[in-house]
């Protein structure tokens, strides 16, 4: 009779979850490539509270030792350094993402499914935001986690422009087993030039209509760090999500739960902080993504000092000796401008944007925030003709099809 009974289990529910990790409010999003351990030790040191892995394809990640040593090494998931952390996978088989996730569990506090990538290669891999019309899929895909894995499975998804249909995706998603849900105020359109503004509208309506012990985190429309006590409190959500604004300024997270005192940080000395932790960072992933770190740190640099970017341009991953010297001419270009006298200080504008916030005019030699043009206008207001616009989404469109095929060559290459 005793053994009729079902087993009892000691893994925690989400609030119970959230609450052992130590109820985060910051969270860095998963990003393919980026949000790779050095990055993750950075961004914790700038007020980050729950960090997620890169997106991981989990029939790679379960198969290929190589792959694994890469994207996964001996540093991640230490829980000296690297914890509370999620580990997010992209699958469209229940069997492979179990596979994949049980050779995490006992170096994470969840795993999570992608279900709100956007891009070209999810669209012909069947995964991410292109399983939003198999729903059963991605309710088998979660369960299975969900009964199997000692850990918790959360879930991370975009929007449908329908509010019931969207209420409904959730709570289904829900059922089948995640324990945290966040919630990207976009739809899966809404990429590239046509990103938009996040509907945070949206988010606050799931949150008002599900369970009210239901763990929400928000992603979308953080460019200040003002906007991270905005998102919290006009969604009502328990954390908020970041990944352009964190790759940007990681600095970012410095709000109000975080009393740290330099929210912009001058470019030379986050270089010098993320290129020592890249040093001694333990596997590939954190020198694979390092010069696309550069290249977003100093988006607002590079354009003035093209001749460091052009060097930059022609650096190999591995060439750590190379990057030293463009962390040390970019210190030495710094201490020129500040020695010239020239004014280091912040403007803020009280005006409110449409998404929310306000902008503010910082010197080119710190980290700010990327401003997207959308519909020939940048969030800050800056118009740019629509030829120049269509020009540049050609172009940008071209270069990222093709970095996809790349990618997806090597990745069946290696498997």
């Amino acid at each position: 009779m005793a053994d009729s009974l079902p087993k009892k289990t000691t893994k925690p529910t989400g609030r119970e979850l959230y609450e052992q990790i130590g109820c985060p409010k910051t969270v860095v999003a998963p990003m393919v490539d980026q949000s790779e351990l050095a990055w993750r030790i950075l961004s914790r040191r700038y007020g980050a509270d729950l960090c997620y892995t890169p997106m991981y394809h989990a029939r790679l990640f379960a198969t290929s030792e190589q792959y694994r040593a890469d994207m996964f090494g001996d540093g991640d998931g230490d829980p000296a350094t690297d914890r509370p952390l999620v580990v997010q996978f992209c699958a469209n088989k229940p069997e492979e993402l179990l596979a994949a996730a049980r050779l995490v569990e006992d170096r994470c506090d969840a795993v999570d499914l992608n279900l709100g990538c956007p891009q070209g290669i999810a669209k012909r891999g069947h995964y991410g935001s292109f399983l939003m019309e198999d729903w059963d899929l991605i309710y088998n895909l979660i369960n299975i986690l969900h009964k199997e894995l000692k850990i918790p499975v959360t879930a991370k998804i975009r929007i449908y422009n329908d509010r019931e249909k969207t209420l409904a995706y959730a709570k289904h998603v829900l059922s089948a087993g995640a324990q945290f849900l966040t919630v990207h105020g976009r739809t899966r359109e809404m990429k590239g030039q046509m990103t938009g503004i996040a509907d945070w509208s949206m988010i606050k309506y799931l949150r008002d209509n599900l369970p009210p012990d239901t763990v929400m985190i928000a992603n979308g429309n953080l460019l200040y760090q003002e906007d991270i006590d905005r998102s919290l409190h006009t969604n009502n959500v328990d954390a908020v999500m970041s990944a352009e604004g964190n790759l940007y300024n990681p600095a970012i997270f410095n709000s109000v739960y975080h009393k740290i005192d330099d929210r912009f940080p001058r470019v030379d000395k986050l270089l010098r902080e993320y290129f020592e932790i890249v040093k001694t960072t333990p596997g590939n992933a954190s020198r694979i993504a390092m010069k696309s770190h550069f290249f977003k740190i100093m988006h607002a640099f590079l354009p003035i000092h093209t001749d460091i970017r052009a060097k930059l341009g022609s650096l190999r991953k591995y060439e750590l000796e190379e990057f030293e010297k463009i962390v040390s001419e970019v210190e030495a270009t710094v201490e020129g401008i500040l020695a010239s006298g020239v004014e280091d200080i912040i403007v803020e504008n009280e005006k409110l944007e449409d998404w929310g916030g306000s902008y503010k005019a910082i010197p080119y030699w710190r980290c700010q925030p990327y401003f997207r043009t959308v519909n020939g206008i940048k969030s800050n207001g800056k118009r740019v003709s629509e030829e120049v616009t269509e020009s540049r989404k050609k172009k940008k469109d071209e270069k990222v099809e093709k970095e996809e095929e790349k990618k997806e060559e090597t990745i069946e290459e290696k498997s």
